[in-house]
């Protein structure tokens, strides 16, 4: 009996000092669209220079939580905090709004989010793209801003696209460049949405690669993503959600060598992991 509670001791020393140092933390989330809901009380932590991945079948509530987590998307119940202040709220339920447009100007500027389509302004060349949100949103000197925007370009492989239209890139080329003008804003979390699900496999490499890279330089980031073998290779931690739930969670090792709901055996027996 004294070793489970000294056990049950060091688990909660271990939660509290995860949670101490997380960038994001969720506590208990809801979100409903009408009569469906999306999150039935989702509750998930990313620490400081971990990656959390999300994973699941499509309509689980993946991609609504990241949104919550950046408050592209209002959850109507629940917790939000970063760097451990919470998300402060007016009204409750579905007419739930942040009470302070200040605290979330100041989170999406440092929740830097990449999205499935890229979402690269087409009038603009790909350096233009890069630079655009420091030097307008926060006010950095162009200069600097266009140096380090070059040095960005080098590291995910496409610093001689700099002056090119994004339309003359391939669809993993456009990505890498949403991937740098994420990185230019100097983010405390990255946030992907399926970074690559709308490449061709060839295509789809080349972004897995700078991905692995982000992870060993250990950076904080929340991954959604139905690419089972990334997850695996750059996870500190796994989510598996079904229906809205948090249905399993743990390590990698965990969640994909030794998967204790039947819910999770069969994804992961659907999605052909090896």
């Amino acid at each position: 009996m004294q070793s489970v509670m000294v056990s049950r001791q060091i688990r909660d020393r271990m939660t509290e000092n995860l949670a101490s140092s997380a960038v994001i933390e969720i506590r208990d989330l809801h979100k409903s669209y009408g009569d469906l809901e999306v999150l039935k009380g989702v509750s998930l932590t990313a620490p400081r220079g971990h990656v959390v991945s999300l994973i699941g079948s499509s309509g689980s509530g993946k991609s609504t939580l990241l949104r919550c987590c950046n408050l592209l998307e209002n959850s109507h119940q629940g917790e939000i905090l970063f760097g451990g202040a919470p998300v402060r709220w007016k009204g409750q339920g579905r007419g739930r709004v942040p009470a302070d447009r200040a605290q979330v100007t100041k989170m999406r500027t440092q929740l830097a989010m990449v999205f499935q389509q890229f979402n690269l302004w087409s009038h603009m060349t790909i350096l233009q793209n890069v630079i655009e949100a420091p030097v307008t949103v926060l006010g950095q000197p162009k200069a600097e801003v266009e140096a380090r925007a070059r040095a960005l370009l080098d590291k995910v492989g496409i610093g001689d696209k700099a002056e090119a239209w994004p339309g003359q890139l391939s669809g993993g080329q456009q990505q890498r460049a949403a991937i740098a003008r994420a990185l230019c804003m100097e983010p405390r979390a990255l946030l992907f949405d399926e970074p690559t699900s709308a490449l061709d496999p060839e295509l789809q490499q080349e972004v897995v690669r700078v991905i692995k890279d982000l992870a060993a330089e250990h950076r904080t980031m929340i991954l959604v993503t139905h690419d089972m073998r990334l997850a695996r290779d750059v996870s500190d931690h796994v989510v598996f959600l079904h229906q809205g739930r948090i249905e399993e969670e743990g390590p990698p090792d965990q969640v994909f060598g030794a998967p204790n709901t039947d819910r999770l055996r069969q994804f992961l027996s659907a999605t052909l992991v090896g």
